[in-house]
């Protein structure tokens, strides 16, 4: 092929919506000699048969950022490619069976607001008339969101790609990447049956031959992407004369249903409908292996099985009688992958230099637009606008086997429309990952919560104690765990308590000037030898990249400790950008962790230590010494604000400490009150309080902020520069009117009639006795006194600012003594 280009920026396999706004959004931000690869035709895997829907609403603040993109991207997107496009933005009503759902809604139409999209819920009487067809009399309220709607997969699709094709990027049809080989730089070559195209960087968007695609990098360091493969129908009606008549005078369409209590979307198609269930009762496909998938898929079906729906539908069809008064013209049956959230994997691909994930789309056409938008900020900027870690493919490690894939993808479509509370925990791929006190947490009568795979205790029940998982299905605090909750922290607080913190991802850093390569990525300053402190990490715009615990053991020696979650995340912050000499090794699952802490912790401890000395001040280590006869090192640390050590010992040696701090009449705590004690405490947790949605001076963290290191840390240029000129946002403390409910993760904070900020986490101190929310403000209204109204699923309570400081114990007298 003479024109056949040999060389590239950025090689994207795959040709569906994601593929082509990929493209697309490399050559707005000015990389047009990229280049993607389509086996078949643009559109031929899942986009081609999708339904179309593109709605803004989720739960997710990340989700709806992305979502509420496209919608303005596509509205756009048509003049300014001089492509035509059938967009109906028709708006959708949601509708509610139930308070509880009723309380999602309006926790989604606060969110909604705050990025500036109109959602309001309406009565039934007002749904009614704005959709005479509708039944409304079983109804507890509806959302309506104006900017939802539906748009044709394949013209979005050719409208990206002619847009990118005209500001010079290459898109070659019929042309399927065969395999890649990385090179000593870190660059790729891409094979395809044409000829090979060297290239800087990689972009896995094949849909749902993704995980065969990423079986190419696995050599490099790569791992098997963790997704499956769901069968999803929906169905198309006969035309209705009644819907055409209605189109005719209104000159529009009627607005789109998800009876999400029920489980399907219902939306006009021409003068017909479209029924889309999501079946609990639902089938994965290729499910015994990846390999099952054929060679080529392209614009491929699977016979209808409408045995799978029909209750649903007939369903709908109650909801809306006149479908039923039309017959069914055809069913689509399409694959469509699934991560096993649901979510997308968006984001560098985990092990691997250069490379990237855009992949796993459940709801490919709605997310993405803006799913070409954060690629091509993580390619280009190396970092996204908005906080995108519900989306990364490194939120996931090495407990994502097939069997886990398939049970969570299954139970995920199952359950598509179904509300997330606070304290529910999903059953299914669950007991991945045990700690070696798993069976002593049974016994004490532990109800556990997944934590990166590992099996946590989040707190513990007495006998008579309801531990049903639909004890779980509520937004309010006054759940069975309450009560267990006040007893831990009371034991914590006056006593002594212990908690397995399983899972602690620990990384060691090696290597001539191993201390000097970490300070040069932290904005603070690290400890000496026999301490610990805490270290930030921002990016290059001074963001909260991640924070960790730090120990030096000497120049060429470092340890990092940090959350469960960020194990793969945390660990290639260093690895990607090691120097030759310098190693980069994970120790996760070779220690075990238990926090005993509590006023009573030193007098507990004292018998059973040998080799540490417990008077040694907060912050201190002691590495050599034994805990009830087993090797052990204790950390001076407590994230609950109390007196206390971290035991850190091999996972072997902790049942024999376990049972000797149990027969001292230590009370075992879980994970939800630490929680409680963590906040009274102002300690940010990460990806909530700590996220790169904030600058470090933004997150209040100016204390761990060294701008006089000599060191040229990421982001230090920016940090001075706002130091100097101010910050937009700030960290504050509330002190909320209490209700029924916790303020969720991005409730709006409200000042008069303003929305000036949003809660990062938010729990009843049961020390203090009050609500407390963390947040983030507007920098002028940071004092304390000041006067806010936080906005708790849709009732907004009052809320006062707090002085900086711990709300429990401000001194730090107790953590001290």
């Amino acid at each position: 092929m003479a024109d056949f280009p040999t060389q590239a920026r950025v090689v994207i396999i795959g040709g569906g919506v994601v593929g082509t706004s990929t493209l697309y959004h490399l050559a707005k931000k000015g990389w047009t000699d990229c280049v993607l690869l389509e086996k078949n035709e643009l559109t031929a895997g899942s986009t081609w048969h999708a339904a179309g829907n593109v709605p803004t609403f989720s739960t997710s603040w990340a989700i709806m950022n992305m979502q509420r993109y496209s919608t303005e991207l596509y509205a756009r997107l048509g003049d300014e490619v001089d492509y035509p496009m059938n967009y109906h933005q028709t708006g959708s009503l949601r509708l509610a069976h139930s308070q509880e759902r009723v309380q999602e809604f309006e926790r989604a139409c606060a969110m909604g607001r705050y990025q500036g999209i109109d959602m309001k819920m309406m009565t039934p009487d007002e749904a009614k008339e704005m959709y005479p067809f509708l039944e409304t009399h079983d109804l507890a309220g509806v959302l309506y969101d104006p900017s939802d709607g539906d748009i044709d997969p394949a013209q979005v699709t050719q409208a990206l790609a002619k847009g990118a094709r005209e500001m010079g990027a290459k898109i070659l049809r019929f042309c399927p990447a065969t395999g890649v080989t990385q090179q000593d730089d870190d660059s790729w070559i891409v094979h395809t049956d044409k000829g090979d195209i060297a290239c800087d960087y990689v972009v896995n968007a094949a849909g749902y031959y993704a995980q065969r695609v990423g079986e190419w990098f696995k050599p490099y360091g790569g791992r098997t992407v963790p997704m499956m493969v769901m069968s999803h129908q929906y169905v198309l009606t006969d035309e209705i004369p009644e819907i055409e008549a209605w189109s005719k005078e209104t000159g529009g369409k009627l607005p789109l249903i998800r009876d999400v209590d029920v489980s399907y979307y219902f939306r006009q198609e021409k003068h017909g409908f479209n029924i889309g269930p999501y079946e609990p009762n639902c089938k994965a496909e290729w499910e015994e292996s990846g390999d099952a998938i054929p060679e080529d898929f392209s614009f491929q079906l699977w016979s209808d099985d409408l045995e799978r729906i029909e209750d649903i539908v007939a369903d709908s069809m109650e909801r809306v009688p006149l479908a039923a008064s039309a017959g069914i013209s055809r069913i689509i049956n399409g694959p469509i992958p699934y991560a096993p959230d649901g979510l997308p994997l968006i984001g560098p691909m985990p092990g691997v230099k250069n490379a990237f994930e855009n992949c796993v789309f459940t709801f490919g056409i709605a997310q993405g637009g803006g799913a070409g938008k954060v690629m091509a900020e993580w390619i280009v900027d190396g970092g996204t606008e908005w906080d995108m870690w519900a989306i990364d493919p490194r939120r996931y490690t090495d407990y994502t086997d097939h069997a886990y894939c398939v049970a969570k993808g299954k139970e995920t479509y199952g359950h598509e429309y179904a509300m997330h509370f606070p304290h529910h925990e999903w059953p299914e791929g669950r007991d991945k990952k045990h700690s070696t006190l798993h069976s002593r947490l049974v016994d004490a009568g532990a109800q556990f919560g997944a934590y990166n795979g590992w099996e946590r205790a989040n707190w513990f029940a007495q006998e008579g104690e309801d531990t049903s998982e639909a004890a779980t299905q509520t937004w309010d605090r006054n759940g069975p765990w309450e009560a267990a909750i006040k007893r831990e922290v009371e034991a914590v607080t006056n006593g002594c308590g212990m908690l397995p913190i399983t899972g602690f991802s620990r990384v060691k850093i090696e290597g001539p000037g191993a201390k000097d390569f970490v300070d040069s990525l932290t904005a603070s300053r690290l400890p000496a030898p026999g301490r610990v402190s805490l270290a930030y990490f921002p990016d290059s715009r001074g963001r909260i990249l991640t924070e960790t615990s730090v120990m030096v053991h000497g120049d060429d020696e470092v340890g990092l400790i940090t959350a469960a979650t960020a194990q793969w995340h945390d660990r290639e912050i260093f690895s990607r950008q090691a120097p030759e000499g310098i190693t980069v090794t994970d120790h996760t699952d070779e220690v075990e962790c238990l926090l005993v802490t509590g006023p009573k912790s030193r007098d507990i401890l004292a018998p059973l230590v040998d080799g540490h000395d417990l008077s040694q001040p907060w912050l201190s280590v002691s590495l050599n010494g034994t805990v009830a006869g087993q090797e052990a090192a204790l950390i001076r640390v407590s994230f609950a604000g109390e007196l206390g050590w971290e035991i850190h010992a091999a996972p072997d040696a902790m049942p024999a400490i376990w049972d000797a701090l149990t027969d001292a009449g230590v009370t075992p705590f879980g994970m939800y009150a630490l929680n409680s004690m963590r906040i009274e405490k102002g300690y940010r947790a990460w990806k909530g309080d700590l996220s790169t949605d904030y600058t470090l001076l933004e997150g209040g963290l100016d204390r761990f902020v060294k701008l006089d290191k000599p060191q040229d840390f990421p982001g230090k240029a920016t940090l001075q520069a706002e130091a100097q000129q101010g910050r937009k946002k700030g960290f504050v403390t509330l002190e909320i009117e209490p209700g029924e409910q916790d303020a969720p993760y991005m409730a709006p904070i409200w000042h008069g009639d303003e929305i000036v900020g949003e809660v990062t986490s938010c729990a009843m101190g049961y020390r203090t006795g009050k609500c407390i929310a963390l947040g983030m403000v507007r920098a002028d209204l940071l004092a304390p006194g000041t006067r806010f109204e936080v906005d708790v699923y849709g009732k907004r309570h009052a809320a006062t600012a707090q002085p900086d400081q711990p709300m429990w114990d401000p001194k730090n007298e107790r953590i001290r003594a």
